[in-house]
């Protein structure tokens, strides 16, 4: 779960590391708002699907070809290839079981929250705004 907030907010991290100053302000003052909407979406889909995902990290054993060097007879270096066991890791997302009545009561929650927080965020964008005007927003 953690893993897909992150990826939710990623694109907004890469914005707000090299983008103008007013994205910059805009992104640093309205992150809570942000999260916010990201479990509220992510909560909704649980309730419209009837389960949640999961994510976990399976190791398994991938045979590869192997380069090494080798000295001939005549001395010379030369790659020879061999078959080697290479250690691999992938991410398997997985369905689990939610309690509807919990995840409505988060929802709701979350509802509530975001809306107690659209105003504020609001103001932060019009603030930041005004703070650093753009150039082709200036008439």
């Amino acid at each position: 779960m953690t893993r897909n907030i992150l990826l939710a907010l990623m694109p907004v991290l890469i914005v707000a590391a090299c983008g103008t100053p007013q994205d910059r302000c805009i992104s640093r003052n309205t992150r809570e708002f942000r999260t916010i909407s990201s479990l509220l979406a992510e909560v909704e889909g649980n309730l419209a699907r009837g389960y949640a995902w999961e994510e976990r990290t399976v190791s398994r054993v991938e045979w590869d070809d192997c380069a090494y060097v080798v000295r001939g007879k005549d001395g010379e270096r030369h790659i020879a290839y061999r078959s080697c066991a290479r250690n691999v890791s992938d991410t398997e997302r997985y369905r689990v079981p939610i309690d509807p009545a919990a995840e409505i009561r988060k929802r709701d929650n979350l509802i509530a929250r975001k809306a107690a927080l659209t105003k504020s965020a609001m103001a932060a964008v019009n603030a930041c705004k005004a703070a650093y005007p753009e150039e082709g927003s200036r008439s």
